[in-house]
C-alpha cells in the first residue's frame, strides 16, 4: 500500500523538469501590470491567461509580430524557451515593451545570448509558487524586460 498524501503535498510533477507551462501568479502579475500596463499577453493558455487579450499555443506568438505591443511573456520553460527569448530579443526592436518572467538560468546559452541584453534584469526574491499552489518552484526566477 502506497502513502497518502495529505492536501498540502505538492504532486510530485510538480517538481519535475517536465513541467514546462508554470501559471503567472495573479498576486505579480497584478503588481507588474500596475507598473506596465500591458497590451497582451503572449504566452497563454485560455484558462490562465493574465489579460483579457492574449494569444495561445494554438495563436502562435512566435510567428506574429509584436509590434506596437506592451507584451507580457511567461513562456514555456522547457527547451524551447530559447525560441521565446529569441523572439523577445528580436521584437524588441519595434515593440514599446516586453516583460519575460523567466528561470534565472545563469549557466545557460539562451541566458546570455538574450536575456543578458535586455535593458533590466530583476532576480525575483525567493521561490515563486506557481499556479497559485502551496508548493514553491524549484528554481529561480528573473523579469528580463526590454524597453
Amino acid at each position: 500500500m502506497s502513502p497518502s498524501r495529505s492536501h498540502t503535498d505538492t504532486p510530485p510533477a510538480y517538481f519535475s523538469s517536465d513541467a514546462h507551462d508554470w501559471a503567472t501568479p495573479r498576486y505579480l502579475f497584478d503588481q507588474i501590470h500596475g507598473e506596465f500596463n500591458f497590451t497582451i499577453d503572449v504566452c497563454a493558455a485560455v484558462e490562465s491567461a493574465c489579460l483579457g487579450r492574449f494569444w495561445t499555443e494554438y495563436d502562435d506568438a512566435l510567428l506574429r509580430s509584436w509590434e506596437g505591443e506592451r507584451v507580457w511573456m511567461n513562456p514555456p520553460f522547457g527547451r524551447q524557451i530559447k525560441r521565446w527569448m529569441e523572439k523577445a530579443w528580436n521584437e524588441s526592436a519595434h515593440t514599446e515593451l516586453i516583460v519575460c518572467l523567466c528561470p534565472s538560468r545563469t549557466d545557460t546559452e539562451w541566458w546570455h545570448e538574450y536575456a543578458m541584453r535586455a535593458d533590466e534584469i530583476r532576480f525575483l526574491r525567493g521561490r515563486l509558487s506557481f499556479n497559485d499552489g502551496p508548493g514553491r518552484a524549484p528554481f529561480p526566477s528573473s523579469l528580463v524586460i526590454w524597453r
